[in-house]
């Protein structure tokens, strides 16, 4: 949709709202990390293919952008769609709205309004339940946002406010609200308006929170995003937290109901003596600020092992270059991680040449996935599957020496008797047009699943420690 349209669209969409006022050290928070149920497919290579793509489109946006209190606690589940949710009561009083939880963006927003859209958002291969949405008029805590609140700046440049910053506060032409929002995602896209309405956390309640009121979206999951990013609108920030942690629930527990990990919010993290290793948060320095990329959570990652082996590339395609591109983000809301095509045949040969001999290349899996390499494994063989370990070093000893899981998923249908192949999960290496801005490694939720992530905003460094996430508290 133009940008006129969909101002126009946006414009007639407030006529639909029944209220016109305008707004102007925390505890640890727990929640869980949920899922939302998605139907089966008839086609066994759907379920990878589908993740390869998604991962995929979200590096593509991730790379190509367009910008010691008590904790709090929440489940967070898996979806066989790739993200992990959790649930957020928003307004007064409370509506419970499911988010997906995303690092690599800032805006926490809902789909909202009885008139809010969703384009190509199902598809017969992927129907979605009905879209769980937010009522403003329903909640006598939400407001728009003015466009003389000060948190409007957050979203929009001084010039895009000149017209309301300038204009005498009697004027009846003079610009109200705050101007709507678009945000571009790897897959699609999603447009609308600012409030200032109450988060209950349980046991917290937080008061003017900013957040997106979404009529229209394009290709997005069945409920809203929690940005979760390093940009002052995110969750985190709002609510004035020094850290946040998660635990991912393995994708065996995809749409298992009750099966869990969890997200705490708030509260001093654990230390090094607890297993938890840690490695600095670095900021690319050729980001501007207040750009999409600046947001991203950047570690230094040392070098990558197949097998124990250092895989052998140019220590420069690990570090951000001047032109802003390179680097590593740590990322929730890609599934698969994603390589930059010197990394990923470097890896991807890796994995051959130590499998030789064991494993016969599956031409036709690859094919239908989009993964590579997948390996022939046959029936007998899935049970004993032996690969080489995959492991990813950072600065500073921190270090994520993943399980088989973690790295491989079987391709084919096992249970009708099918030959299966294991395909690595890691996606890569296309051409894409360069910004100056994309990441050469995005990891991903997959590589990340049961591990205690810690990202201690205050000391500026993420940790990470393998552990069991189902119900982990």
């Amino acid at each position: 949709m133009a940008p006129l349209g969909l101002h126009l669209f946006i414009s007639l969409c407030l006529l639909l709202f029944p209220f016109c006022s305008f707004s102007e050290e925390t505890p640890k928070i727990t929640l869980s990390l949920h899922h939302l149920p998605v139907p089966s497919h008839p086609d066994p290579f759907h379920y990878l293919a589908a993740l390869a793509n998604a991962s995929l489109l979200r590096a593509r946006h991730i790379r190509n952008p367009q910008a010691t209190p008590k904790p709090t606690w929440a489940p967070i589940y898996p979806h066989s769609y790739g993200g992990y949710s959790l649930s957020l009561n928003f307004g007064t009083p409370p509506q419970p709205i499911p988010v997906l939880l995303d690092t690599g963006s800032d805006l926490t927003w809902l789909p909202c309004t009885k008139s809010y859209s969703c384009r190509k958002c199902s598809s017969p291969s992927n129907p979605i339940p009905k879209i769980p949405t937010f009522f403003p008029k329903y909640s006598s805590s939400a407001r728009l946002l003015g466009c003389r609140n000060p948190k409007c700046s957050w979203f929009h440049s001084q010039d895009a406010l000149a017209s309301c910053r300038n204009c005498p506060s009697n004027s009846s032409t003079c610009p109200k609200i705050c101007p709507p929002y678009i945000i571009i995602y790897g897959s699609g896209s999603t447009a609308g308006i600012l409030l200032s309405e109450t988060i209950d956390l349980g046991d917290r309640t937080v008061e003017n929170f900013t957040v997106g009121c979404s009529v229209y979206s394009v290709k997005q999951p069945a409920g809203g995003i929690a940005g979760f990013g390093r940009g002052v609108v995110s969750l985190p920030a709002q609510l004035g937290a020094k850290s946040f942690s998660y635990c991912l629930v393995s994708r065996r527990f995809d749409d298992a109901e009750g099966k869990a990990g969890s997200l705490v919010i708030g509260g001093e993290p654990e230390g090094s003596d607890s297993g938890l290793r840690f490695t600095p948060m670095r900021k690319n320095p050729y980001i501007l600020p207040g750009s999409a990329a600046s947001v991203y959570y950047y570690v230094d990652l040392k070098k990558i092992t197949v097998g124990g082996k250092k895989v052998k590339v140019k220590k420069e395609a690990l570090i951000p270059r001047k032109d802003g591109s390179g680097g590593t983000i740590v990322d929730s809301g890609t599934t698969f991680t994603y390589l930059d095509a010197t990394l990923m045949e470097a890896v991807a040969a890796a994995f051959e040449e130590a499998v030789a001999g064991r494993y016969n290349r599956s031409v036709a899996v690859e094919a239908a996935t989009g993964l590579r390499p997948c390996f022939g494994i046959g029936l007998s063989a899935a049970a004993v599957l032996e690969l080489p370990e995959l492991g990813f070093h950072f600065k500073s000893g921190a270090e994520m020496r993943l399980p088989i899981e973690n790295y491989f998923a079987i391709a084919g249908d096992r249970a009708a008797g099918a030959a299966a192949a294991a395909c690595l999960t890691l996606v890569g290496g296309e051409a894409d047009a360069a910004s100056g801005l994309e990441p050469a490694v995005i990891l991903g939720s997959f590589q990340q699943q049961n591990y205690q992530v810690v990202y201690d905003l205050e000391r500026e460094r993420i940790g990470f420690r393998r552990q069991p996430c189902l119900n982990s508290s």
